[in-house]
C-alpha cells in the first residue's frame, strides 16, 4: 500500500492557497491551482517509484516459545532491505497486553534494522497467543508518500501457568521443612494399621484403650496404630464467572492455578496421590490420581488448559461429581469466590455431604478492593455510599465463611501475594493432625 504523507498534504495545501488567490485578482491564471497539485502528485510518484520497493522489504519476528502467565514477553523485530528510518507496529490477540508506559508503535533507526528492536507485551491470560500482523512503513526519499507493508509473522507464544514462581517457593518450602539427616522411624499416629501396645499415657484418647488386654494385664494399655504416609490430596478449581475477574493485574483463576500447582508440587515430593479437577456450570478436568515427582509435568498440562469461562458455577453438579470420582478420605481443597450468601446458597447446600467423608478446605482471596474502599476516609456523599456498599459485602462475605465452617469445612483466606505458602502451610498442619 502506498498512500500520502503530511508533508504532501501540507505540501499541496501550502500551493493551492495562493493559486487561489492569484486566480481571484486575476481569473485567467485559475490554472495555476491544478498545475501546482498536479506537480505534487508528479513528485508523488517519483518519490513511490525512487527508494525501496514493497516486495523488498522483508520483516522477522523473535518471540519466545513460552512463557509464564503475568510475565513479560519480549518480541525482537528486524527488518531487512530498508535503509533508512521505519515505523512498526506489532498486532496481538487478548492473550496479551501492552505495557503501560510503551508505545506501540516502534520507530527503526537505519542502523537497528539489522540487529531488531526490542517490544515488551505482558502474557495476560494463559492460552496460545498468535502474535501478527506486523505492520511496517517507511517513507520515500523525498517523504512525500508512505510505503506500508503488512506481514504475517507466523509465531506463537504458549501461555503457561508461572511455574517460575511455583518452583522458587516449593524449594523454599522443602529445605525449611526438611530435616537434618536421615533415620529409619515408624511414623505413629491415626492410621489404620495396627502398630503396637503401649502403656497408656496421659493425653491419649480414650478410644485407643485396649480394654480387654488392659483387664488381663492389670494395667492401662493403648493401640497404635501405623500414620497414613500415603494420603490424597485433590484440588478442585472453580473456573467460572467469578473467578475471571482480576486481581492485581491477573484473573484470580491464575492466581489460584499458580497456588494449586505449588501444593501438588510438595504434596508429590512427599508421597501423596495428588488429583486435578475444574469445573464452571458442568466438570471439564477431572485427572486421576498421580505420585511422584515426575507425575508434575502431566498437572502442568491439565492446568494450563484450564479455561476462562463466562458461565455462572454450577456447585451442585460440579462437587456431586467429585464426590462420585472419589474412593478414599481425601483433602478436597475448592478454588473459588463469591459476593453474597444468595451466589453461594446452593455450594453450601452441597458441602455438608462433601465433608462427611473427606476433609474440605475453601482457598479464598481476600477482596482488597473492598477493604480498601472501607477503609478510606469517605470526602463525598458519593464515597459515602461507597464505602457503605462495601462495607455490606464484607459481611456478606463473612457470613458465607461462617457457614460454611458451621457446615464442617475449614476456610483460608488469604493474600493473592502468599497465598500459595498459606495453602501448603494448611495442608501440612492437616497431614501432621491426622486428619486424613
Amino acid at each position: 500500500m502506498i498512500y500520502p504523507s503530511g508533508r504532501a498534504v501540507v505540501l499541496a495545501g501550502a500551493g493551492a492557497l495562493p493559486a487561489l488567490l492569484a486566480a481571484f485578482l486575476v481569473p485567467a491564471w485559475w490554472t495555476l491551482a491544478i498545475v501546482w497539485i498536479g506537480a505534487v502528485i508528479v513528485l508523488m510518484l517519483i518519490d513511490a517509484l525512487a527508494g525501496a520497493a514493497l516486495r523488498s522489504v522483508e520483516a522477522s519476528v523473535g518471540a519466545p516459545q513460552a512463557v509464564g502467565v503475568g510475565g513479560e514477553v519480549p518480541v525482537r523485530i528486524a527488518v531487512s532491505g530498508l535503509s533508512g528510518p521505519a515505523e512498526a507496529r506489532l498486532g496481538h490477540d487478548d492473550l496479551l497486553a501492552e505495557i503501560a508506559g510503551f508505545a506501540p508503535k516502534l520507530r527503526l533507526a537505519g542502523t537497528e534494522q539489522e540487529g531488531g528492536v526490542i517490544h515488551r507485551l505482558v502474557a495476560a491470560r494463559r492460552g496460545l497467543s498468535a502474535l501478527g500482523p506486523l505492520w511496517l512503513r517507511w517513507r520515500g526519499p523525498l517523504g512525500l508518500v508512505w510505503k506500508q507493508r503488512v506481514i504475517d509473522p507466523e509465531v506463537s507464544v504458549a501461555i503457561q501457568p508461572d511455574l517460575a514462581r511455583v518452583r522458587e517457593d516449593a524449594m523454599q518450602l522443602l529445605r525449611r521443612d526438611a530435616m537434618i539427616g536421615e533415620r529409619v522411624e515408624p511414623l505413629i499416629g491415626q492410621g489404620r494399621e495396627f502398630e503396637a501396645l503401649t502403656d497408656y499415657q496421659r493425653g491419649m484418647e480414650r478410644r485407643m484403650i485396649d480394654w480387654k488386654r488392659s483387664a488381663r494385664h492389670s494395667r492401662l494399655l493403648a493401640k497404635e496404630y501405623r500414620a497414613e504416609t500415603a494420603n490424597s490430596l485433590v484440588l478442585a478449581i472453580d473456573s467460572g464467572r467469578l473467578m475471571g475477574e482480576p486481581v492485581a493485574g491477573l484473573p484470580r483463576i491464575d492466581r489460584a492455578v499458580a497456588a494449586a500447582l505449588l501444593t501438588a508440587f510438595v504434596a508429590l515430593k512427599a508421597g501423596d496421590g495428588v488429583r486435578l479437577f475444574s469445573f464452571d456450570s458442568h466438570p471439564h478436568i477431572a485427572s486421576g490420581a498421580v505420585r511422584g515427582t515426575q507425575s508434575f509435568a502431566q498437572l502442568q498440562r491439565l492446568a494450563a488448559d484450564i479455561g476462562y469461562s463466562t458461565h455462572e458455577t454450577n456447585f451442585t453438579l460440579g462437587l456431586t461429581s467429585l464426590d462420585a470420582r472419589l474412593d478414599r478420605r481425601s483433602l478436597v481443597v475448592i478454588f473459588t469466590d463469591f459476593v453474597d450468601p444468595a451466589s453461594a446458597e446452593l455450594m453450601l447446600r452441597t458441602v455438608g455431604r462433601l465433608t462427611a467423608k473427606h476433609v474440605v478446605l475453601f482457598l479464598i482471596m481476600r477482596d482488597e478492593e473492598l477493604e480498601s474502599v472501607v477503609d478510606e476516609v469517605p470526602q463525598d456523599s458519593e464515597a459515602v455510599a461507597r464505602a457503605v456498599v462495601a462495607g455490606t459485602l464484607l459481611r456478606e462475605r463473612k457470613l458465607v465463611i461462617e457457614r460454611l465452617r458451621l457446615a464442617g469445612a475449614d476456610v483460608l483466606e488469604a493474600d493473592w501475594r502468599d497465598m500459595g505458602p498459606q495453602l501448603v502451610g494448611r495442608y501440612l498442619d492437616i497431614v501432621k493432625a491426622q486428619r486424613l
